[in-house]
């Protein structure tokens, strides 16, 4: 039983800010954010690093494609190539917005700027340098004698495009991102084309680990916006099946993918496996940041000083049940190695850190849409958990990691079991301030013991405070024995007050599913 508190699975740690040619691009960034009252930058203190990050996954000619008088561009930026990398079903996803004329017309004349991506064997059309190709999904967008540049493998890729010479008068901003792949620019520039809007604007980029960001100013439309977005939503939907590319134009990061998926089923291979810095030690061993096939990841190794039966099996568990779960709010497993002595797991790298310190480290106060977001990321994965058979046994705020969009997932699955195993479930198993009674009084117990300690997780997010923080752990453990349970603050929604005292109730048979907590929880959200 792991009695210290507050240790996650995974921490973030500070990362400095690379400068560009001299010019720290990020912390300028950054402090303009805070200077015009951005919300994430000024409630987030993991945006630091979202933005970090953000920067390194594209080319440095993004850096000099930003507009400080729109600086927020880069929030909306980073908020889409989540959503592609987090919802493939909805791929390509897209923006619109209108645009003032004053903001891109110069006269008459159309600007087709210079556009640069990442180095990509499988971005867009190749074609040999010095020679000129119309693209033939260009050749029908009305352009007169203009040229945009891609940049691609280090090499130029020229293709004349026509630019009409008519006045700039309803320009609309359509920015897209989905999976890289190839001739991606021309499957977008003809699902404009298929609009009627015209190109006078591209902006393409592509990350380093298989994305893109692709930015188009048009005119051709009404200022209607909603009119365009639902114009733009019947075109995607037009050529569903059409995003996702054939089996042998695979880009970069699916193929890692793929083998991710393969690994994870078998041993890892070691010599793949680059070990970093120590992010987070526990009972039982230590939590490392490493790279694996190019990827970020938290190598969890179980200390082989004093090997025994119990740690061993607790390690050989975790692996199965890891092996067993995919889900948006459960931490991705990528790999383990299971012969001794070198026993470790590998997932995700979770940079946004567990729960427990960004509430109580950084003193964050939540408002209610973020608190309830929160409750629901939580709800999911314990829903999904428990829909197959896994009783978590040790669900608090240290083993609920974020992502850099803060997407929580539910980690560290040391003392999770199948529910339908054989024998009797092992008596206070967890932590005890988050430990439901039946568990500190040995009882026999199920999937219900994890409801009792999501509500004093729901709790910890409502008062940003440690539970039963004026009494030893054990006196605690004691004090909810007889009933006890934490202080709710008098302004409290009365809804998630109802919803805490349904969830730890002593009778395990009261209590509500997860199935039943997240469908009030959503039908809340929509209220508030």
């Amino acid at each position: 039983m792991d009695l210290a508190e507050g240790i996650g699975e995974s921490l973030s740690p500070t990362r400095s800010f690379v400068s560009l040619s001299g010019y720290d691009i990020k912390t300028d960034v950054y402090n303009r954010l805070l200077d015009i009252g951005n919300d994430e930058a000024l409630s987030d203190p993991y945006f630091l690093d979202q933005l970090n990050a953000h920067f390194d996954r594209l080319p440095s000619s993004y850096v000099l494609d930003i507009n400080m008088d729109r600086i927020e561009d880069v929030v909306l930026h980073i908020k889409l190539l989540a959503k592609a990398k987090d919802y493939p079903e909805k791929r390509p996803v897209f923006h619109v917005r209108f645009l003032e004329q004053n903001l891109r017309s110069r006269g008459d004349d159309a600007i087709v700027q210079h556009v640069t991506s990442v180095p990509s064997t499988s971005r867009r059309n190749k074609v040999p340098e010095g020679e000129s190709e119309a693209c033939s999904k260009f050749e029908d967008l009305n352009l007169d004698a203009r040229k945009i540049s891609i940049q691609d493998g280090g090499k130029h890729d020229w293709k004349n495009f026509s630019v009409r010479q008519d006045s700039l008068l309803q320009m609309h901003e359509v920015i897209f991102s989905t999976s890289d792949k190839p001739k991606l620019l021309s499957q977008l520039s003809a699902l404009l084309s298929d609009i009627g809007l015209n190109i006078r604007e591209a902006h393409v980029f592509s990350t380093n680990d298989g994305y893109s960001l692709d930015v188009f100013v048009v005119d051709g439309w009404p200022e209607d916006v909603e009119g365009l977005y639902q114009a733009m939503e019947k075109a995607v939907n037009r050529c569903e099946g059409s995003w996702s590319g054939s089996s042998h134009s695979q880009s970069a990061a699916e193929k890692v993918l793929a083998a991710q998926t393969k690994v994870g089923d078998r041993e890892i291979d070691k010599r793949l496996l680059k070990m970093g810095e120590k992010i987070a030690s526990g009972s039982c061993g230590d939590l490392i940041r490493g790279v694996y096939l190019g990827q970020d990841v938290a190598v969890k190794i179980l200390r082989s000083e004093h090997p025994n039966d119990s740690l061993e099996d607790e390690f050989s568990q975790e692996v199965a049940i890891l092996r067993k779960v995919q889900h948006k709010n459960v931490v991705r497993f990528i790999g383990a190695c299971t012969q001794p002595p070198n026993h470790c797991i590998i997932t995700e790298y979770m940079p946004g850190g567990n729960l427990y310190e960004y509430l109580h480290k950084n003193h964050v106060i939540l408002k209610l849409p973020q608190l309830v977001k929160f409750a629901i990321d939580v709800c999911r994965g314990m829903e999904y958990l428990h829909q197959n058979n896994i009783i978590h046994r040790d669900l608090k705020t240290a083993n609920l990691l974020m992502d850099y969009n803060r997407v929580v997932k539910v980690a560290d699955f040391g003392v999770a079991r199948f529910q339908n195993q054989s024998g009797i479930m092992t008596g206070e198993t967890g932590t005890y301030r988050w430990m439901a009674p039946e568990v500190i009084n040995h009882q026999p117990y199920d999937q219900k013991a994890d409801v009792f300690s999501f509500a004093i997780v729901l709790w910890e997010l409502v008062t940003s405070k440690v539970p039963y923080d004026s009494m030893s752990p054990l006196l605690a453990a004691l004090g909810v024995r007889q009933g006890l349970r934490p202080e709710i603050p008098a302004n409290t929604h009365p809804m998630l007050v109802q919803l805490m005292t349904k969830c730890w109730e002593a009778d395990s048979g009261l209590r509500p599913s997860f199935s039943e907590i997240r469908t009030e929880l959503e039908a809340f959200i929509e209220q508030v």
